[in-house]
């Protein structure tokens, strides 16, 4: 909601700005969407090591 009302306080003082930036987010989203992905891969990757390191705690814990 704070988005949209900075967007209309942006639309009603700098109208070619505003315009320009519902122009230019979408390509701003797929420039960055790899990043986005990449961010994802490496959270899950450090996950994966993080359980590998504390499995042989839980199997203890367990028995």
């Amino acid at each position: 909601m704070l988005k949209l009302l900075l967007f209309c306080l942006l639309l009603v003082t700098c109208w070619p700005v505003a315009v320009i930036a519902v122009l230019l987010y979408p390509l701003i989203w797929l420039v960055l969407l790899p990043f986005r992905l990449v961010g994802i891969v490496v959270g899950g990757t450090f996950d994966l090591i993080a359980a590998l390191f504390t499995l042989p705690v839980r199997v203890l814990r367990a028995v």
